[in-house]
């Protein structure tokens, strides 16, 4: 089930989430094409990608606090691959503009970054001894899912549906995309085995961290009658 589109209308231009989008394609270029060996790569990532058993050290003192936390930011700027980045600001460019036309550019900035960091300390609270290192914006933008299922449950989301050997478009209520999405995380986090390559828990907790928020950050106001085009 991949999202194509929302049918969510928004009032004001999403120059965050776009920025977010341009910054990510930035660092990958940088990362894949800029940088001209795979060792240069690899210290790259090793300076940058968050490391669990790191953070715990940083945490215990064992390490410089700055070098140990500084990546619960940069890492999410980071991407594994070509199709690991195109997922991620897929989902963003899809879902991040409803979020930030609710929060505000800097609110939804902050909420950003925060949902990043949250997402990797969830990570880092599964697997606190792993010394694989942890790149994506994905924690990140499952927390502006987990808001927009907040917000925009019953908007029409335009999903490609896989039929037998087909392929079919079909509008599902945002809710039940959302939902579908989080619990093949919650069940490929529950039984997948410590150093996978694919951090879930972060998927888990960026989605509950972001639906936490948007309740928090919107508490009191009147969600806006949704139109669809």
């Amino acid at each position: 089930m991949i999202p194509l589109r929302d049918l969510t209308p928004r009032r004001r231009t999403p120059f965050v989430a776009w920025t977010l989008v341009l910054v990510n394609v930035a660092v990958f270029v940088y990362q894949y094409f800029v940088l001209d060996s795979l060792r240069a790569q690899t210290v790259f990532l090793a300076s940058f990608a968050a490391v669990p058993a790191d953070i715990g050290a940083a945490v215990l003192g064992q390490e410089s606090l700055v070098g140990g936390l500084m990546p619960l930011v940069t890492s999410m700027f980071l991407h594994g691959g070509f199709m690991h980045l195109l997922g991620n600001i897929w989902f963003l460019w899809i879902f991040g503009d409803n979020i930030e036309d609710e929060l505000g550019h800097a609110k939804f900035l902050l909420f950003y970054l925060a949902c990043g960091v949250l997402a990797t300390l969830a990570h880092f609270a599964a697997e606190p001894s792993s010394t694989v290192p942890l790149v994506g914006a994905s924690g990140a933008i499952a927390g502006v899912m987990g808001a927009y299922l907040m917000r925009f449950p019953r908007s029409r989301v335009i999903v490609l549906l896989p039929l037998l050997v087909f392929w079919t478009t079909v509008q599902l209520p945002a809710f039940v995309m959302l939902l579908y999405w989080f619990a093949i995380q919650l069940l490929n986090g529950a039984a997948a085995s410590s150093g996978g390559g694919v951090a879930w828990w972060a998927h888990v907790g960026g989605f509950a961290i972001g639906a936490a928020l948007a309740l928090c950050l919107t508490r009191g106001r009147p969600r806006r009658s949704l139109q669809a085009y």
